[in-house]
């Protein structure tokens, strides 16, 4: 029976090539989509995480997914902030999504001392801001843009010279002044938040009770890193589960009909061949199983050439867009293949139960 199989499979190789693909985009588009939604969200998680505070405080109602852009806290307030009692560092910081022709990118507003003295900047060329018009980006910033020490990067139409490379996985991929942040965005003395450095993490309730019974400091929310990083989630990513949800429908809606046409034609081809079989004493389940393993042969197939599309897509997105963090993870490879093949048994219901219904004697006489 087996050998039956592949022979049908192998007798219409276009059509079977064709299910395979149908199969094979379902698991690209989903991975696709999957991919670069938790690339970016774990990507963010690391940089944040790479700043080396303990706390973050933030105007009331800031939305931690949009890098809480706006600059609405004097900046006056870190002095009040570093004589609380087991407040080591206070740094300001502004976070500026900037929109280009080609991109989006976030930029952040530092002040270099306190910003690095959470945790030191691994340099890899050049050093500190020397100036107000100097800039500090990363390695992958770098040589995505094929930028070195000494180039000029524009920001907000305003030019910058690169003063340092650092190493990846602190903060933004490109950092400039605060002073200088806030004469583009036209704001005086303000930032979008403060990032704390207790002198203990466990004193974290402690300082934040004291930020909070602080005047002029009680309207502010104040979040631990844990907990700013725990709220980095996919539920928490805007239009992440409608996007998965359209994709994943699209791609089972896909694989699903071109599965079933694919099936359905090849049981009214083969109406003799199941009447050969009935009359030799095929019971109904018989029937079904060899409709069934045929296209469960065409679903393992797609899901794997799927999965390996989807690295292929990878590396595409990663060479034309090396800033972008695209991340396949074991989990969700599993769900794609899992739904990818789930659609495609769906898809061949039907034409299997159409092909055990068939009565002998008419299958015989067909032609």
């Amino acid at each position: 029976m087996n050998k039956l199989v592949f022979s049908n499979l192998l007798h219409r190789p276009l059509r079977s090539v064709i299910s395979v693909s149908a199969v094979a985009l379902e698991v690209i588009m989903i991975l696709s989509v999957v991919g670069i939604f938790m690339g970016i969200l774990n990507d963010s998680r690391q940089r944040t995480n790479g700043i080396g505070a303990d706390l973050v405080m933030l105007p009331s109602g800031a939305s931690l997914i949009s890098g809480f852009s706006s600059a609405s806290m004097p900046v006056n307030d870190a002095i009040a902030l570093r004589k609380l009692p087991h407040v080591t560092i206070v740094s300001p910081v502004i976070q500026h999504t900037v929109t280009s022709k080609t991109s989006i990118f976030l930029v952040y507003g530092i002040d270099f001392p306190t910003f690095n003295a959470m945790k030191p900047f691994v340099f890899v060329s050049g050093g500190p801001f020397k100036g107000p018009d100097d800039a500090i980006i990363d390695t992958i910033q770098a040589n995505a843009d094929h930028l070195q020490v000494g180039s000029t990067i524009k920001i907000l139409g305003h030019p910058f010279q690169v003063s340092g490379i650092v190493e990846p996985g602190k903060g933004s991929r490109i950092m400039v002044p605060i002073n200088s942040m806030d004469d583009l965005m036209g704001v005086s003395g303000k930032a979008s938040n403060f990032y704390i450095k207790c002198d203990n993490p466990s004193n974290e309730s402690l300082v934040t009770h004291e930020i909070l019974a602080t005047p002029g400091l009680g309207n502010n929310e104040v979040v631990t890193i844990y907990d700013l990083l725990s709220q980095l989630t996919p539920s928490s990513l805007p239009g992440f589960n409608i996007a998965v949800r359209a994709i994943t429908g699209i791609a089972v809606i896909v694989g699903f009909l071109v599965i079933f046409q694919a099936m359905y034609t090849a049981v009214l081809e083969r109406t003799r061949e199941i009447g050969i079989l009935k009359s030799m004493g095929a019971s109904k389940p018989t029937i079904v199983s060899v409709v069934l393993r045929e296209c469960s042969i065409l679903a393992v197939l797609g899901v794997i050439v799927g999965i390996a599309g989807v690295f292929g897509v990878r590396l595409v997105i990663v060479h034309f867009f090396p800033t972008i963090s695209f991340q396949i993870t074991p989990d969700w490879v599993a769900r794609g293949a899992v739904i990818a093949f789930a659609g495609a048994i769906c898809g061949a219901l039907y034409p299997s139960w159409m092909a055990a219904r068939r009565d002998p004697v008419d299958a015989l006489a067909y032609e």
